[in-house]
């Protein structure tokens, strides 16, 4: 499966306030059936991804000004921010993961939610910690993600004043991330299929281009099937190029144009 590509929600968004910054039941409530309507209404994986981001910046709202959010994911030891819903906090993701240690990466790693009250006095992560705190971010909570199939993942909630998250607004973040588990593992099926799909209308179609050059090589050899093929395997070997390559070089200079892969359904 491929490397997802970071999507860009929306610009930094303003969260909206709750009175004293306690989650209340009836917000709860709502953010979570939309996020469940967002599961099963949404078919791209791009919009899901995004829609994820800032749905996830609103799971922890209060009076403290806009909260950012990025969502790590690693996959075949690699760590890229797939969703953002700021530019900031796709840079401060990426920050961590040049320092190849921090709270995103911790809580993906170990499953476990991660807090830093203030990036200035946190000395866990100490370069990291003064990289973030030199772009104003003063705390971050990282919840992780519980999607499985070799691949981790965290909601990344950054905050520009100290010791931003409260007990509830952390106890939330976690089921929040339960939940939206679903929505992300969704996504990664979507993504598998897809390269699926893709990487078997690749095959057929170098398929299409050695049948082609195989026959081309007999009609100018005037020899068998099998003495075509290996003449082009000797090509390929000879020029230290993938067989399909040789073959979709033939075709273009015999026929002037690329084969054609025809598909019944």
């Amino acid at each position: 499966m491929g490397e997802l590509v970071s999507f860009e929600a929306e610009e930094e968004i303003g969260v909206p306030n709750r009175g004293a910054g306690q989650p209340t039941a009836s917000s709860e409530s709502s953010l979570l059936e939309e996020l469940q309507d967002l599961i099963l209404s949404t078919s791209d994986m791009q919009e899901l991804l995004g829609e994820l981001a800032v749905l996830s910046a609103r799971s922890v709202s209060s009076n403290k000004g806009s909260v950012l959010c990025g969502i790590t994911l690693l996959r075949h030891r690699r760590a890229a921010t797939v969703a953002y819903n700021s530019e900031t906090a796709k840079a401060m993701d990426e920050l961590q993961y040049a320092f190849r240690e921090g709270p995103c990466l911790t809580a993906a790693r170990d499953q476990r939610t991660i807090v830093v009250d203030d990036f200035e006095s946190d000395g866990r992560w100490p370069e990291y910690s003064e990289a973030v705190a030199a772009h104003g971010l003063r705390s971050i909570l990282s919840a992780p993600f519980t999607i499985g199939h070799g691949a981790q993942a965290a909601m990344n909630l950054y905050s520009y004043r100290p010791n931003s998250f409260t007990d509830d607004e952390i106890a939330f973040a976690e089921s929040f991330a339960r939940q939206a588990s679903r929505g992300l593992q969704l996504a990664l099926r979507m993504a598998h299929y897809s390269e699926e799909a893709d990487n078997r209308s690749r095959a057929m179609e170098s398929r299409t281009d050695i049948d082609v050059a195989v026959g081309i090589v007999m009609a100018q050899n005037r020899c068998s099937q099998a003495v075509a093929f290996e003449i082009l395997q000797r090509a390929s070997s000879t020029r230290n190029v993938k067989l399909r390559i040789i073959a979709a070089e033939i075709v273009q200079r015999v026929a002037g144009t690329p084969s054609a892969t025809h598909y019944q359904v």
